[in-house]
């Protein structure tokens, strides 16, 4: 049994890991820190001033995270370690995590970047949810000045939503975010099936066209396994629309 305890402040961005971390627990970290950032909107702080890592290849469960939720709306993870650098640290595992030497500069560095750009919503797995997801990106493009951008992204959410009610059949979340002139969109369900593409169905069979859709429209797109269900994302860019609609 790992001996690394992970503590969720709800009042903060803050997650706190105190212990030990060895390869047994790298999972329930992990875990840990994608169920935070998909709950709470905007980037997780991850002090682990209190926390030993018993193999220095451990570090890299932070730097897994951070690649994992790169495209994911308004989502990041940050360290607070006051001994960052030092003999314990494996800086090639930790490449590209900010990390700062305390907590309050962390916190600050998150306060910097407000979140007034992000839109959210809980949906029931019902016929209406697309419609309700669909207004909620319209809104979303019109107030961030992306009116090029509605037309795929209501297609892109459309088949999101419409796959976890055929499929999944659980409650979930629809958020959504610009980011520099790209848009960022993702719908977590409560299911562990993960989304296949295989490419371009036959035209004789039924079905299939959904991941279809949000690949012709989508920049990038993809799924994340989390704790109770997963989160499918993608990334709209303009430009790349001005050539499909344009």
């Amino acid at each position: 049994m790992s001996s690394c305890l992970v503590e969720i402040d709800e009042s903060s961005a803050v997650v706190r890991l105190t212990g030990v971390l060895d390869a047994a627990g790298a999972e329930a970290v992990r875990g840990a820190l994608l169920a935070r950032l998909c709950d709470r909107p905007g980037p997780v702080v991850a002090d682990v001033s209190g926390l030993r890592v018993a193999e220095p290849a451990g570090w890299g469960v932070f730097a897994e995270v951070r690649r994992e939720v790169a495209d994911w709306p308004a989502a990041d993870l940050l360290l607070c370690d006051p001994v960052a650098g030092g003999p314990d640290h494996a800086d090639a595992a930790l490449a590209g995590v900010p990390v700062w030497p305390t907590l309050d500069g962390a916190l600050a560095a998150v306060a910097a970047a407000p979140l007034a750009a992000v839109l959210t919503i809980d949906l029931a797995p019902t016929v209406g949810a697309a419609r309700q997801a669909r207004e909620l990106v319209t809104t979303g493009c019109q107030r961030w000045g992306m009116p090029t951008l509605t037309d795929p992204a209501c297609i892109a959410i459309t088949e999101m939503v419409n796959n976890v009610v055929a499929h999944a059949r659980t409650p979930m979340t629809v958020r959504l975010a610009p980011q520099d002139s790209t848009l960022h969109l993702a719908v977590r369900d409560h299911s562990p099936r993960r989304p296949a593409f295989a490419g371009v169905s036959p035209p004789t069979r039924a079905g299939g066209r959904g991941l279809l859709l949000i690949d012709t429209v989508a920049r990038r797109w993809g799924s994340s396994a989390v704790p109770d269900g997963k989160v499918v994302w993608c990334v709209l860019h303009p430009d790349d629309e001005a050539a499909l609609f344009g």
